[in-house]
């Protein structure tokens, strides 16, 4: 085997020198093409937070954006990877197809974007006119227009693709693979696979490769031409690019949709849900941001919602690697449908931006260069949504005009704030990212709501073209989603139940307890508390621990959702009263936890009629009272939490606006990080992990999607039982039932049958005319099975 330099044509003949003459002739290339970056300098989109004279000494830690608008020169970009969008259904593609991705390095590129250098000043150097909307509209439509010249360029690629395709040889050599891949089955572990059956198969020929190494050699030549996975160079920073790889969005809206009986599940309009005149809000089609969007639309058009969740995630237990993905799925898809895996649709890995040092890392440029890059990329992943024309899609063989739209966006707070550009500190003056409200008074629950200014595009822009951001505790930084329509950023990144409920207010509650007891009442009551908890027996979907809690520090969400269980009865008449004075009574430790399940169950409901609404509201104004008349002296910050102030101030409004609390939880997209990012993380070899991943994922995907037939199971019949008309089937059985000698399986599958025939008689009663009556025998068979 041979192998090609690709800056100097060289030919050699094994890996290893072929490899360090390609670091060594890169080097040279880039030394060499250094004298003339100087030249194409103005075609970058350069960005420096401040723009000023000291060119000098900003060209040694140059930072050059990749403009959507403009060619992206660069000395990598002979190294960018082209590869060719999959025009079909990504389920009618083979596994051969999936199996076999391989990506190509050309020796040159076009340029992915036409350039208009006006567009770009304009767009980076973030100048504010009073024709905003217009350039906000703009934005738009040169990212459309660039996205399409890059499927064109893309699609006659492909056509002028002709090398042939190697594939699998056959079926059982392709499950083997797939075997290997799936459950990261080493070497050994695959060569033993193949001895195995080999050995048992009793077939003149092998249809499995020699051994596991052959299997992997194959699948390396092989590529898959029309591949959803792309990637493209978003940044270019202290010597290095940043890109990202994604999937087009799109794409993803479509392998959706194709997913078998999704149709069933979807719903395109507003539905005024009411109850004896009373509002419902359950699925996002039943609420306010729904009914206020659609009427946007063109007529005969629908609106297809659009939800995002992003959050990164390390790659290991070390933690010293870290992906950040972003998933999407569509509102229009009721809740308990939506929250299974196969709706999530991996929609990029964005990019992590890493500094020189901690000097830099903690520098204001760098940090807001991260931000740049986040929003920069959202821009790019989701410009294509916002067609002026709308997009066709199809579902269960019809044609939808559909015109998609952001609805909202699911993320633990640290992430919101990074959607919002708000402040993440919370000691910050206004650190909630929904409303303008000081940190002074966060666990402030009576301000009434002329005291809470929310926040809005308008007045955020307004304090950014000001350059008064700093006093809103807004970020510096040009907001992506100011220019995208039906959406409000810091209302859409909705309050997530399990970071507020489960591990961050039931936390701080458990903890303040433990403080407040240990205070008036000493060791001995924590250590019965302990006492307690390791005497609650097991019992079936209730965590159990029996060494106690109080050792324990990192707890999983489903672990304090077991404790919010038990807890009111751990805690209750924990401790004898004392008469001395600002004592806290035992009545009073129960009644918070009390209140806060009562909370915590009305959060969880699957339809809320406008009453329902009021009486969580109510639930959560009760127990924040109590919470913090107990607590706020035994908390540093009294109390001052922006979680808090959140769930008391801001939930209730999410519900009327989005539907339930439980189609916006992290609770199902954590669960995501384990498929698409631990798992196949190990399958790497910890190069270019982004784009490895995106290569297994596709291939576990398309595999785990092909339907396994079920072995049948052969049911043979020993004899007969019972024989019995219909007429006097209920005393038949009720006579078998009371003998002393039926097996309790026999009573139990008697008990059955008459439920489930006293459910057929009343169906049939009513088809029934007067004269008919129904006659029917039943014979019962003991059987076995083999």
């Amino acid at each position: 085997m041979a192998f090609e330099c690709p800056f100097c044509n060289r030919v050699l003949s094994s890996r290893s020198a072929y490899s360090q003459h390609v670091k060594r002739c890169s080097e040279n290339y880039d030394s060499s093409s250094s004298s003339s970056s100087e030249e194409i300098q103005n075609e970058f989109d350069i960005i420096t937070p401040e723009q000023d004279d000291n060119s000098e000494d900003n060209r040694n830690n140059e930072i050059i954006y990749i403009s959507d608008d403009e060619p992206m020169f660069s000395s990598r970009s002979n190294e960018t990877i082209e590869i060719d969008e999959l025009p079909q259904s990504m389920n009618s593609l083979t596994f051969e197809e999936f199996a076999s991705i391989r990506y190509e390095e050309p020796a040159s590129r076009e340029p992915e974007f036409e350039t208009d250098e006006s567009k770009s000043k304009s767009d980076e150097t973030e100048t504010e006119t009073e024709s905003e909307s217009k350039s906000d509209k703009t934005e738009f439509e040169s990212d459309k227009t660039d996205n399409e010249s890059d499927e064109s360029e893309e699609s006659e690629s492909a056509e002028e693709e002709t090398e042939t395709i190697p594939k699998f040889p056959n079926n059982t050599y392709s499950d083997l693979m797939t075997l290997i891949i799936q459950h990261n089955l080493n070497n050994k572990a695959g060569n033993a696979i193949i001895r195995f059956f080999n050995k048992h198969s009793n077939l003149p020929t092998s249809p499995l490769p020699k051994n596991i190494e052959q299997g992997r050699k194959l699948m390396d030549r092989m590529k898959l031409i029309n591949l959803l996975n792309k990637e493209k160079v978003i940044l270019k920073y202290n010597n290095k690019d940043y890109i990202i790889y994604y999937r087009p969005i799109i794409n993803c809206i479509k392998n959706i949709l194709s997913i078998k009986d999704i149709h069933k599940y979807i719903t395109f309009n507003f539905k005024n849900d009411q109850t004896n005149n009373n509002r419902n809000y359950n699925e996002q089609y039943t609420s306010n941001w729904w009914a206020r969007t659609e009427k946007t639309l063109p007529t005969g058009s629908y609106l297809l919602s659009i939800i995002l969740y992003s959050d990164a995630s390390t790659t290991d237990s070390l933690g010293k690697n870290t992906l950040h993905p972003i998933f999407v799925t569509l509102g229009n898809i009721i809740t308990w449908r939506r929250n299974k895996p196969d709706v999530k649709q991996l929609l990029a890995y964005l990019p992590i931006i890493k500094a020189k040092d901690d000097t830099q890392k903690i520098s204001e440029e760098h940090k807001n260069i991260v931000r740049r890059t986040f929003h920069k990329s959202l821009k790019f992943l989701l410009s294509s949504l916002y067609d002026d024309n709308g997009i066709e899609l199809e579902l269960n063989n019809s044609i939808f005009w559909c015109f998609p739209r952001i609805s909202m966006i699911i993320s633990d707070w640290p992430e919101a704030c990074t959607f919002a550009l708000t402040y993440k500190s919370t000691k910050s003056n206004y650190p909630c990212h929904f409303c303008l409200v000081s940190k002074e008074d966060l666990s402030n629950i009576n301000l009434n709501s002329n005291q809470i200014e929310p926040r809005s595009h308008n007045n955020m822009k307004l304090y950014y073209k000001n350059n008064t951001g700093k006093n809103v505790s807004i970020e510096n930084v040009r907001n992506f989603f100011w220019s995208v329509l039906n959406i409000n950023i810091y209302a859409a990144t909705v309050p997530d139940r399990m970071h507020h409920l489960d591990l961050d207010l039931f936390q701080h509650q458990l903890n303040f307890t433990k403080i407040l007891i240990n205070k008036q009442c000493g060791k001995s009551v924590i250590d019965e508390m302990n006492r307690r908890v390791k005497l609650i027996p097991r019992y079936k979907d209730l965590k159990s621990f029996p060494n106690g809690f109080l050792h324990l520090t990192l707890l999983t969400a489903s672990e304090y959702r077991s404790l919010m269980k038990i807890m009111i009865f751990i805690v209750d008449e924990l401790y004898k009263d004392s008469g001395s004075p600002n004592f806290i009574k035992n009545n009073k430790i129960t009644e918070v936890y009390l209140k806060w399940n009562k909370m915590y169950l009305l959060s969880r409901k699957e339809n809320y009629e406008e009453s329902d609404v009021t009486l969580l509201q109510e639930s959560i104004n009760e127990w924040a009272k109590l919470f913090i008349e107990l607590f706020k002296e035994h908390s540093k910050s009294e109390l001052q939490f922006p979680k808090l102030h959140s769930w008391v101030f801001h939930i209730c409004s999410s519900i009327r606006e989005f539907g339930v609390i439980n189609g916006y939880t992290t609770e199902t997209y954590e669960s995501l990080h384990k498929d698409y990012v631990k798992k196949p993380y190990k399958l790497t070899n910890k190069k270019e992990i982004e784009k490895q991943i995106m290569k297994i994922v596709t291939i576990i995907t398309e595999s785990s999607s092909k339907e396994i037939p079920k072995t049948p199971i052969a049911l043979k019949y020993s004899k007969k039982l019972y024989e019995f008309c219909i007429q006097n089937a209920e005393i038949y059985i009720q006579t078998r039932m009371n003998d002393p000698d039926l097996e309790k399986e026999m009573k139990l599958g008697f008990e059955k049958f008459l439920e489930c025939l006293d459910a057929y008689l009343n169906f049939y009663d009513r088809k029934l005319s007067e004269h008919e009556e129904i006659d029917m025998i039943f014979h019962i068979y003991g059987g076995r099975f083999f």
